[in-house]
């Protein structure tokens, strides 16, 4: 069974005898949760409670961050039991709300990062590096090494982006919506709600990073608002965070995003999510 990230697949079936007290321990745990029993909350934790916890510690990296999720992932399950149909494992099910929940937790981070960006109208790729910073709920940057001094910057009003290195006389500003959004979030476009988001399929697991095993999933979406074709993901076994990123674009073009060094939850400065239009540049609002 794969759990990272809220993506799941079969659960492998050890032997038959195995798979049967499986289902009928969680068929058993189903109906005192849907008779509203006062022990179910209890049941459940006592089932499956070491492994969401350690699920939710590789996720968000703090043992208390950690707790606060598996309660979460508890009273969540309790009020919508209901809507589990068992098209999958209830284990499975239970993993994904955990993860979720994890991923909303995961406060500040900041990674290293290597784009390269292939359109097959211009020839060769633009390859480009720089730092990546996030903060919840609205704050993100990139700010790029090569080409120095290009930059995207969300500081939770609107997204900047100014890219001297072609066009040094324009600022391009766009509003991020009051509701419905979060704003810009590298991660969670992905892993947030992503069953109900993407049809997903676990592809291979693959050892060529220095982060150690990554299982490699792709997505399709399923929703008709993802501004993509697909994406294939890399999520690191040792911390279930996203490594890397290949995008089809709805232009046409690929893009690949991989971190190095990620750091989740450091502090930030503020100064990494305020941007100041450069002096006679134009603002155009898009």
């Amino acid at each position: 069974m794969f759990t990272a990230a809220g993506f799941t697949t079969t659960e492998p079936r050890i032997d038959e005898h195995g798979t049967r007290l499986r289902v009928d321990r969680d068929r058993a745990l189903i109906d005192v949760l849907r008779r509203e029993d006062p022990r179910a909350a209890e049941r459940l934790l006592q089932t499956y409670g070491d492994r969401a916890y350690r699920l939710a510690v590789r996720i968000t990296r703090a043992p208390q961050d950690a707790e606060e999720v598996v309660q979460d992932a508890l009273l969540t399950v309790v009020r919508k039991i209901d809507s589990f149909r068992g098209e999958s494992a209830f284990g499975s099910w239970f993993y994904r709300i955990v993860a979720n929940a994890a991923y909303q937790k995961v406060g500040a981070f900041s990674a290293d990062f290597v784009q390269v960006v292939m359109n097959p109208l211009v020839g060769e790729p633009d390859t480009t590096w720089g730092k990546l910073y996030q903060k919840p709920p609205n704050l993100f940057a990139m700010r790029f090494t090569r080409p120095n001094g290009d930059r995207i910057v969300a500081d939770g009003r609107h997204l900047w982006l100014y890219t001297p290195s072609t066009t040094p006389d324009q600022v391009i500003r766009t509003e991020i919506p009051a509701v419905g959004t979060a704003g810009p979030n590298l991660i969670g476009q992905f892993v947030y709600h992503a069953r109900e988001r993407y049809k997903a399929r676990y592809v291979r697991a693959d050892s060529s990073s220095a982060d150690g095993v990554s299982d490699v999933i792709a997505l399709d979406p399923k929703d008709p608002t993802i501004p993509y074709r697909g994406a294939v993901i890399w999520i690191a076994r040792s911390d279930s965070l996203l490594r890397r990123m290949e995008i089809a674009e709805m232009s046409g073009q690929d893009r690949i995003v991989i971190l190095h060094g990620l750091q989740a939850q450091p502090e930030l400065p503020g100064r990494e999510f305020k941007f100041s239009v450069p002096h006679g540049a134009q603002v155009i609002d898009q």
